[in-house]
């Protein structure tokens, strides 16, 4: 089983290489779908890393693969800036995928 990254931002690609991460650069929506569909496909990878850049240009593919997907496992990864994420992102996913406010 391998890892596989999309990023928007090559250093942060370069460093996930570095560490034995293959990967591809995808600066648009067209480019993220592309290796989205790229990598489900190809039944060797098991993780998708994507970051919260690439992972805002196509929110609905990355919402629908985080509920219903088992494979590959999508995780969003922060770029060079830190997170943007929201505090109670877990309790948002929570709610989207039962329906209950926790």
């Amino acid at each position: 089983m391998k890892l596989f990254a999309v990023s928007d931002d090559a250093e942060v690609l370069t460093g996930l290489r570095l560490s034995g991460i293959s990967g591809k650069l995808a600066g648009n929506k067209k480019e993220c779908e592309a290796c989205i569909e790229e990598v489900k496909a190809d039944p060797e990878i098991a993780v998708l890393l994507i970051t919260e850049n690439c992972a805002a240009l196509i929110p609905e593919t990355v919402k629908e693969m985080k509920l219903d997907s088992t494979i590959p496992l999508l995780v969003v990864i922060p770029g060079p800036g830190g997170s943007k994420r929201e505090k109670d992102s877990i309790t948002g996913l929570i709610r989207d995928a039962i329906g209950v406010k926790i």
